[in-house]
């Protein structure tokens, strides 16, 4: 050691660039671990298809034939906003995020646990992530999806409804292109198709957000 004191007014500017510098990357999106999906040709009348179905902006609205069913959809709103972590979702917005994910997943015919399972192994529950291939948001949609279906404006799928809805309807296209073959399905939508690891991860990931009566 040199034995020299730093001087307080250093000391001063060292702790407010540390600090400028701890919010800068506390604002920066985190990179999430996801695959890349690979970009496919589209036929005109399926690329229509799609389009139509992400191009409804209408914020989502559940509706329930019987009182029993509304009282099952609370009960698993209650239990399943206990379980997400609370470092990255908000408790304010935990209820949004799991009302509209509940409603893009049945609008494409898929089981709401699915779609938690996708989005813990995709993102860790993380809006902003971004892959190191370019995937982003909850369901780390590649941006070429926003160019094929969308309005071309990448910057959208960091929006909770639009790239939840985006991961619905892509996983629903790939499902009917494997004939229901969720496996198959699952490895396309993380460009790793007939390997075992992500599949694996997302159905043992589906365990845990699995609720009675859903």
């Amino acid at each position: 050691m040199s034995g020299r004191l730093s001087r307080p007014g250093s000391q001063r500017r060292a702790f407010v660039a540390a600090s400028v510098l701890g919010a800068a990357a506390l604002a920066l999106p985190r990179v999430a671990r996801a695959g890349a999906q690979v970009e496919e040709p589209l036929a005109d009348a399926v690329r229509s298809v799609l389009s139509a179905a992400v191009s409804d902006r209408a914020p989502p609205k559940n509706v329930f034939a019987t009182t029993d069913e509304r009282l099952a959809h609370l009960r698993w709103l209650v239990a399943t906003s206990d379980k997400l972590p609370k470092q990255t979702i908000e408790f304010i917005s935990r209820v949004e995020f799991l009302e509209t994910l509940w409603y893009e997943s049945k609008r494409a015919g898929l089981e709401p646990a699915l779609m938690l399972g996708l989005v813990q192994v995709e993102s860790g529950f993380r809006r902003y992530a971004i892959s190191v291939v370019g995937a982003r948001g909850y369901t780390q949609v590649m941006p070429f999806w926003a160019r094929l279906i969308g309005d071309g404006d990448v910057s959208r799928l960091f929006h909770m409804q639009t790239n939840l809805r985006f991961g619905c309807v892509i996983l629903r296209h790939y499902l009917e292109r494997e004939k229901g073959d969720l496996f198959l399905a699952l490895g396309r939508y993380n460009g790793s198709r007939g390997r075992p690891e992500y599949p694996s991860a997302v159905f043992a990931a589906q365990r845990r957000w699995e609720f009675p009566g859903r």
